[in-house]
Parts: structure tokens; C-alpha cells; sequence
């Protein structure tokens, strides 16, 4: 059985799942890893996702507010034994239920060309490719996409 729980970043299960995203993201980015972790704090967030299998973490996100339109989701994880089942879909999904909750139109967000899966979770989730915006302008191994809610 699949549950979902609306938390901040101050949940202990989500801090460990968000540890277990950055050792795979250090081992995937390599030196540019030190890049992108500066702008993945979780302190202070209060819009976080974690889903439950059999009571067992198992997948997180998050939304921070980008702009008074849109939310940026950030700190998507499935753990690795559990990837493939549509647990990222559901957390996404309720990101955006939330978003929509608080009067958002759209969410953003940016991945790394190193992550395919993520890539492709987004597109199937009707994600729209957008110009890398603000810190990732530029950034050759980022791309960055909207949707609108």
C-alpha cells in the first residue's frame, strides 16, 4: 500500500531520502556535483512530498515558490529498488495538486542531462522544454522545463 504525506523539509524521512538523491547526483555530476548543490538546500522548504510504501520510504519531492505564478519542484527521488512503479508520477503529481491549491499556474523546474529517467518522467508528465533560466543559463548539462497546471 502506497501512502503520501504532506511535510516540510524538517521530516526525517525526507532527509534521509534527499541524502540518499545527493550521494546519486555526486556520483552522476562528478566535479560539477558542488555546482548544482548550491542551489538544492532543503532548508526552510515547507512544501514536501514522501511516499510511503508498506510504510517505508521509499520517493520525495518538493515545491518552492519560483515566482507568485509558479512552483519550482525540486528534490525528486525514488530509491533505487523501488524505481519504475509510478512512485515518482504520484509524488509529482501531488506537487502539483498542491501548486494548484496555493493558486499557482504552472511549476518549473531543472534536471541534468546525466538523468535520463528524470528527463523522461517529466516529458510523460507533460513537461514542456523552456530556455534554463536564472542560476542555469548557460549551463551546458542542464535543461530546464515548465508546466502549465
Amino acid at each position: 500500500m502506497t501512502t503520501l504525506e504532506r511535510t516540510t523539509s524538517e521530516h526525517p524521512d525526507f532527509i534521509q531520502l534527499v541524502a540518499q538523491l545527493d550521494k546519486e547526483l555526486g556520483e552522476r555530476d562528478g566535479a560539477e556535483h558542488s555546482f548544482y548543490n548550491q542551489f538544492n538546500s532543503i532548508s526552510g522548504l515547507r512544501h514536501t512530498v514522501v511516499a510511503f510504501m508498506n510504510k517505508r520510504p521509499v520517493a520525495c519531492g518538493a515545491i518552492k515558490e519560483f515566482d507568485s505564478y509558479a512552483m519550482e519542484v525540486k528534490r525528486m527521488f525514488v530509491v533505487f529498488d523501488m524505481r519504475g512503479k509510478g512512485l515518482a508520477t504520484l509524488v509529482l503529481n501531488e506537487l502539483e495538486k498542491w501548486a494548484r491549491e496555493m493558486n499557482y499556474e504552472s511549476c518549473v523546474l531543472e534536471t541534468g542531462k546525466r538523468q535520463p529517467e528524470a528527463i523522461a518522467l517529466y516529458t510523460k508528465n507533460g513537461y514542456k522544454t523552456i530556455s534554463n533560466y536564472g542560476q542555469y543559463k548557460g549551463v551546458e548539462n542542464s535543461v530546464c522545463f515548465s508546466k502549465t497546471l
